[in-house]
């Protein structure tokens, strides 16, 4: 009896699991819902296939308490929304910012660069476009970038066709301002002097900076420089000292060529021997010196990003440091024609490529084409509202910037590949936002973004590759820095050899080359449009 009991016991329960496994079978032929919309780019959670890896590039820029790079709100968010619904894994791979082109050279060449790589040199990918080290993208975009097309235009994905062929996604810059001028305000109205608005002036203010040193500190600063190329720069001072050109000239010969450059360099050299410089700046490869410098409160003067000096990293230091320090944006270097001319950016931001070693090149233009949704872009750039930022006048404005919300770049532009500045949607609110993402200095930001694209000019496009820039555009761009750092740091005396040795070192190693050659491209590029 005992038998027949356990016997019916276990007909029982297998009958009674052979029903739920109808059931089961029965729901799951049944129609999706409507709210759970089923696409290609949507794997079942049971899939058996494993995950793949998207390798992407991220900038190291090196910030102090910047978050693991590969693991923060922003990577989480990507790999929750992109990630899953593509089978994938998003692993970014930290590339040094101060090398950025040496370490995609070195990546490059044992077919290790990162499924998504980019780079903001155009000579660069031009050169790997040449020797097919990088994927032609046009078909990838037809079929998974539609989103991706539509955002950036033709305008934009113009500066990545070479040869008639697209080879680069550019990133679209919706902020065209560049470099800007700081001066210590506060320190100004100690000595009661205005702003200066020539070179002239701004000597004279540099000299009563060192001479009566209004901050009261040790190793007073007049301006602060690191060395050329790591984000602080000289705004438009040789701007200032060109002489006139035609456009063919302008835009085919190298700045060391043209009329009144050497003045310009002359004139830092005075300033450097005359201790109005950092005195160790070429010594300062990756600015960390002159930010500190900066926030210390030493300072007077100094040229960056338009924005440099109201970003959270360099004002909210200072002001815990020296509260009534207060950085002015000024425009200063006026030119021959009573402008102040400077260079603004074009259109296009950052060159994304895919090498031609990726595995994933399908899976790399669908990152991108998703990354073109409004709604991605808006929480990679804002994050969550009332925990990465909060509305302000309809505006977003950033809040939370510690731990693993810090965005390790303004706007989390290495996490946006797709554009360079704020994305609103709207240029006035892009505006607003770039004055509002500096909190308690909205105004000054307003007037520094004014001022860097008032007398501007764009860098001349080639539609052509320069063969010769290909070869040798990496030799120039380092000789370009060492070059300035050498001439600056220079004795007096030797300055105006020193300058004529190094411009035909430079002129021999390429210079000359790249010249000629941008003569050429530049004639038959005007011609074909008359």
């Amino acid at each position: 009896m005992k038998r027949k009991s356990w016997l019916s016991y276990v007909l029982a329960l297998s009958l009674m699991m052979s029903l739920l496994a109808a059931c089961s079978g029965n729901t799951a032929n049944e129609p999706q819902s409507s709210n759970t919309p089923q696409t290609s780019d949507t794997p079942s959670e049971q899939s058996a296939e494993p995950p793949v890896t998207l390798t992407v590039g991220i900038f190291d820029r090196g910030i102090q308490g910047q978050p693991d790079l590969n693991n923060n709100t922003w990577t989480r968010y990507i790999n929750e929304n992109f990630g899953k619904a593509n089978n994938a894994i998003v692993k970014f791979v930290s590339i040094p910012r101060s090398q950025e082109v040496d370490k995609l050279n070195v990546l490059m060449a044992a077919d290790e660069a990162p499924d998504v790589s980019f780079t903001y040199d155009g000579a660069t990918v031009s050169r790997y476009a040449k020797i097919d080290g990088i994927m032609e993208l046009d078909d990838l975009l037809e079929e998974h970038g539609q989103q991706l097309k539509a955002y950036l235009g033709e305008t934009v994905l113009a500066y990545g066709v070479y040869n008639g062929k697209q080879m680069a996604i550019p990133a679209k810059r919706t902020a065209l301002a560049w470099n800007g001028l700081f001066i210590r305000k506060d320190w100004l109205d100690k000595l009661g002097l205005p702003a200066p608005t020539n070179q002239e002036e701004l000597y004279n203010t540099l000299v009563a900076f060192r001479d009566q040193n209004p901050g009261g500190v040790d190793g007073v600063i007049p301006w602060g420089v690191a060395a050329t190329g790591m984000n602080y720069t000289f705004g438009n001072l040789a701007e200032s000292f060109w002489e006139e050109q035609t456009e063919e000239e302008f835009v085919t010969i190298p700045g060391w060529l043209r009329p009144g450059n050497k003045d310009y360099l002359r004139f830092l050299n005075k300033l450097y021997n005359e201790k109005l410089i950092s005195p160790d700046f070429a010594l300062d490869k990756t600015a960390q010196q002159a930010d500190a410098d900066v926030t210390n409160g030493k300072v007077g003067f100094f040229g960056a990003n338009w924005d440099y000096a109201l970003r959270q990293h360099i004002s909210e230091p200072l002001k815990a440091n020296v509260p009534e320090a207060e950085f002015l944006p000024i425009d200063t270097f006026k030119n021959y024609e009573g402008k102040y001319k400077k260079v603004a950016y074009n259109e296009n931001g950052i060159n994304v490529i895919i090498p031609k070693s990726s595995k994933n090149a399908e899976l790399a233009i669908k990152y991108l084409n998703w990354m073109a949704d409004p709604e991605v872009l808006f929480f990679l750039q804002f994050g969550e509202e009332g925990i990465n930022h909060e509305m302000v006048d309809g505006i977003p404005q950033a809040v939370n910037q510690t731990g693993d919300n810090m965005q390790t770049s303004y706007l989390n532009l290495d996490y946006t590949l797709v554009v360079n500045g704020v994305e609103l949607g709207d240029e006035e609110k892009n505006v607003k936002a770039l004055a509002i993402s500096a909190p308690g200095l909205e105004g000054l930001a307003e007037l520094s973004y004014k001022i860097n694209t008032t007398d501007t000019y764009t860098h001349y496009f080639y539609e052509t590759p320069n063969e010769a820039s290909i070869k040798f555009g990496k030799t120039l761009g380092d000789l370009n820095k060492q070059m300035t750092d050498r001439l600056i740091v220079a004795k007096p005396a030797e300055f105006d050899s020193l300058y004529d040795q190094l411009v035909a070192e430079y002129m021999e190693a390429g210079g000359q080359a790249v010249m000629e050659e941008n003569i050429k491209l530049y004639q038959a590029q005007e011609q074909s449009k008359s």
